[in-house]
């Protein structure tokens, strides 16, 4: 079906951030065929929309998160992160079942699509689930099954072989929007054994790795005290950034530190809500972007955030590093925007099939109600976007051309169901 999305005010997200003011965007078997000018004739095409003038955007990027963790929402709030991890998210972790996992992932990705988020990355266990609700849905994933390594070696290793099979059975399934990456949790969670087999695989596999790292002071001192080393420079001994990488966090960094992982072109997403709610600390992205990598926005999960509204985070990213080194200057709004969709793109390397508005690239489009008080005067789009716009602005959304979220509405998931289906599941935790 050939479709066409006329009269938009179009941000494409190249290189130079192109704004069409009268635009149009067309569409054929899930990849654009054309952006451009407004078209003259739009009888050629079967399908075609009227924008009205509304922003349309790529979609965004969410570079990291643990989808079925949605359940524990406001479970547990103002707590330092090990406290929280370990008293509160882990015993409730231990007693998910696939089912749990299910209705969270379900929960999560009718939220990321609702808020404009068209790709995300997780994490997590039971991926077959994750991936079967990524499937169903229509949203596109990086997935990963997480692998704590403190265990004993037989469990290591049915880690390693589940984490193994799901990249093999997943690698490119759902029409081609699930890729895969293998994932160690962290440095402190993971013995250095397990970690080197873990890059092993990912070798043989031709996978990323895709790994938390330095997100709390307290775990980089863990590291000294175990290992001799900080975390970037255990990692790289250990062989993980001879792999294509990607950190979540990187909070706790040395200049020496950027300039290993800048070395090695690892790409770091930077969850900056999450950060400052667990009082994490507040990552040198600027000193990142200097020094030339490539830096993400990710979300992390709902019970740390508490929200996957991407829009959030753009907002956060472009203010906080200019109140805390006292400098206006500092992530501009395109710079933002650029982090939330194709440097999002370009750190999960997708970027020939998504995070900018490009023909051949594959139809990942947000639409925002911009026919609002809030938008005027209209003159700087990308701006509006950062700094007034949020995820309930979001009023439609295509994947591969599929229209999945219509006038705010999902089109393949069933949102009662789901929402009734994740309080029934939050109701059998033990507390």
């Amino acid at each position: 079906m050939k479709t066409v999305i006329k009269n938009a005010k179009l941000i494409t997200m190249e290189n130079d951030h192109r704004i069409i003011e009268n635009g149009a965007i067309a569409f054929e078997n899930g990849k654009i065929t054309y952006v451009g000018e407004n078209i003259d004739d739009p009888t050629t095409y079967d399908e075609v929309y009227d924008a009205k003038g509304n922003y349309v955007l790529p979609g965004l990027v969410n570079t990291h998160g643990h989808i079925a963790m949605s359940l524990l929402r406001g479970y547990a709030d103002d707590l330092p992160l090990q406290q929280w991890l370990e008293t509160k998210m882990w015993p409730l972790e231990g007693q998910y079942t696939k089912e749990h996992t299910k209705w969270g992932s379900y929960l999560s990705i009718i939220e990321m699509l609702k808020t404009g988020t068209t790709t995300f990355v997780d994490m997590y266990d039971n991926m077959d689930v994750v991936a079967s609700a990524v499937d169903q849905s229509g949203i596109r994933a990086k997935l990963c099954r997480g692998m704590i390594g403190l265990a004993s070696d037989e469990v290591q290793m049915q880690k390693i072989e589940e984490a193994t099979a799901f990249v093999q059975d997943w690698e490119g399934k759902a029409n081609g929007r699930i890729t895969t990456m293998m994932s160690p949790h962290s440095p402190y969670t993971c013995p250095p054994a397990f970690i080197e087999k873990v890059v092993e695989k990912a070798k043989l596999l031709n996978v990323p790795i895709h790994t938390h790292m330095s997100e709390t002071l307290f775990e980089v001192e863990l590291n000294v005290k175990e290992y001799g080393q900080r975390p970037v420079a255990h990692l790289e001994k250990l062989g993980v950034f001879d792999c294509p990488a990607l950190v979540a966090h990187g909070v706790h960094v040395s200049d020496e530190e950027l300039d290993i992982l800048a070395k090695h072109d690892v790409r770091v997403s930077h969850n900056v809500i999450s950060n400052l709610k667990l009082a994490s600390g507040v990552a040198p992205v600027q000193k990142m972007l200097e020094k030339g990598l490539l830096v993400s926005l990710g979300t992390d999960s709902s019970a740390s955030n508490n929200n996957l509204d991407l829009f959030e985070e753009l907002k956060q990213v472009a203010l906080l590093h200019k109140g805390v080194h006292n400098d206006a200057t500092l992530i501009p709004a395109k710079t933002a925007l650029q982090m939330a969709t194709v440097d999002g793109a370009k750190s999960l390397w997708l970027e020939e099939q998504t995070g900018s508005l490009e023909v051949g690239k594959e139809a990942d489009i947000i639409v925002l109600n911009t026919n609002q008080v809030f938008f005027q005067p209209s003159h700087d789009p990308i701006s509006h976007v950062v700094y007034s716009a949020s995820g309930r602005d979001v009023k439609d959304v295509f994947v591969q051309g599929k229209h999945v979220v219509k006038n705010g509405e999902c089109t393949t998931v069933d949102e009662e169901q789901v929402i009734f289906e994740a309080n029934r599941m939050f109701k059998k935790f033990t507390l």
